[in-house]
């Protein structure tokens, strides 16, 4: 029997390898941290406004803006990096992230949701948003969506 359909897959992209060795710093860098469990949530909290800061312009306006809301709307949830994306986390578990278009060469910045996050809608519901701009309309959205995710 000859085997007729032959695989294309390459491996991992560069964006994903530079995720990937990103995550592994960041795990690198918390293991090494050593001082008060408010230290370390004071430096990771620095960490995701670095991030962001050293974004483009659009993709950077637009995660200052989730971070404000995301941060006022649940702030039980830290901020901290995940895989290089500014992310939120409820005892250390991410909640939600953003992921920036440039990251994977996307057409639009993400709000994602990890499956910690209790916005199940039946057998079916969306765990992640596209964003092209964040707008006051968007603002109130996500501020809806983050107090779902964490009730």
């Amino acid at each position: 029997m000859s085997r007729t359909d032959v695989s294309t897959h390459q491996g991992f992209t560069a964006e994903e390898r530079a995720a990937m060795k990103g995550h592994a710093q960041e795990l690198k860098k918390a293991a090494a941290r050593r001082g008060s469990k408010a230290d370390k949530a004071a430096q990771e909290a620095q960490d995701v406004l670095a991030k962001i800061a050293e974004m483009r312009d659009a993709d950077r306006v637009m995660a200052e803006r989730v971070h404000a809301v995301v941060t006022a709307t649940a702030p039980v949830l830290a901020p901290k990096l995940w895989y290089g994306m500014p992310s939120y986390a409820l005892d250390g578990k991410v909640v939600c992230f953003f992921q920036s278009a440039e990251k994977f060469k996307s057409r639009y910045a993400t709000l994602g949701f990890s499956d910690q996050a209790k916005l199940d809608d039946g057998p079916m519901w969306a765990s992640a948003f596209a964003l092209t701009e964040v707008t006051a309309e968007v603002e109130a959205r996500i501020a809806a969506l983050v107090k779902h995710a964490v009730s």
